[in-house]
């Protein structure tokens, strides 16, 4: 198996699909030529072509209404939003007609595409290349919503959104896109959705996260391993589906729950997460259910450091529910 990082993984999975389906295109801002801004599609023009390869004009809900009709018409379109800060123009095309397609229609039509798009922070990009939104789309019923944090699951989660019959948002948390490297498996290596995975084990406290903050979790599970305590790390990597049996099963075995997101606090995923835990594994708490995340205001710029959790407060929170 070859060594990747997230993007060289998020490329490989592009070539994959394309080069194994003619109906996969790729379209975006500045995503041929170039490759976009991070160079997630490097090469794809090249080998290709500008039928499958497309530049398109800095208009969000032109990317997604396009490629809601290509899906539409039998194609299996991987449109790239820059930053997911900039989805919003296209907010309406994706809850009101990619998510809905199946339902309005009576199951005629489906609408296979997959949103590519870099989210979150970690390499100082202020308030307007920052956020973490998921929970806009987590709220909408006909998507899903998937977050990698290991190169092997990037491309084996891509691979199996692209192939996905209805619509999915894929998160690529940016801070972790050239840092975190790893074994990828070569060909058609696809990982299903609705299974988390332990990124570590433990029995003492379980911490549930996604994205970049599993490899945060991992440096507050170190840190807790000094003082004696096993903490699971728990990583999601499909918000929709959720895998809520091993959210609970975690839960009931520990006993103390730590919920680390980036995201801003208030109806962050992860308070859904704590009622999960709450109405079907409350009996078996001993502790209760904590959350580590961004804060309700805007992102910052010169704070960032602040702003997003880190290993520090990530023990704090685990040192609380293992001395409550």
């Amino acid at each position: 198996m070859a060594v990747m990082t997230v993007l060289q993984a998020v490329n490989d999975a592009l070539h994959h699909a394309m080069g194994a389906d003619d109906s996969v295109v790729v379209l975006g801002e500045d995503i041929a030529e170039l490759g976009g801004v991070f160079r997630a599609t490097d090469g794809l023009l090249k080998k290709y072509g500008p039928e499958r390869v497309m530049n398109t004009p800095l208009a969000e809900s032109g990317i997604i209404g396009t490629a809601i009709g290509m899906a539409l018409y039998g194609m299996k379109p991987v449109p790239e939003i820059q930053f997911l800060d900039f989805i919003y123009p296209a907010f309406d095309q994706i809850v009101s007609e990619a998510a809905k397609m199946r339902y309005r229609s009576g199951g005629q039509f489906t609408c296979p595409m997959t949103i590519r798009t870099p989210y979150g922070g970690g390499i100082r990009g202020g308030h307007y290349h920052s956020q973490s939104s998921e929970s806009y789309f987590i709220h909408t019923p006909g998507l899903k919503v998937v977050v990698p944090s290991t190169p092997a699951d990037t491309k084996g989660l891509l691979l199996t959104s692209i192939h996905d019959p209805d619509p999915v948002l894929f998160l690529e948390p940016k801070a972790i896109y050239r840092s975190v490297k790893g074994e990828v498996p070569e060909g058609d290596h696809r990982v299903p959705f609705g299974v988390a995975a332990t990124a570590r084990a433990g029995d003492d406290a379980v911490v549930l996260c996604w994205g970049a903050m599993v490899h945060t979790a991992l440096k507050a599970a170190a840190l807790a391993a000094e003082q004696g305590w096993s903490v699971q790390v728990l990583d999601l990597r499909t918000l929709v589906p959720l895998d809520e049996e091993a959210v609970l099963e975690a839960a009931r075995r520990t006993g103390r729950v730590v919920i680390l997101h980036e995201a801003p606090r208030t109806n962050g995923f992860g308070g859904e997460l704590a009622a999960v835990v709450a109405e079907r594994a409350f009996e078996h708490l001993r502790a209760p259910i904590l959350r580590v995340t961004g804060f309700d205001t805007p992102f910052p710029y010169a704070l960032e450091h602040i702003y997003m959790p880190d290993a520090r407060r990530t023990f704090q929170a685990i040192e609380r529910v293992m001395t409550f």
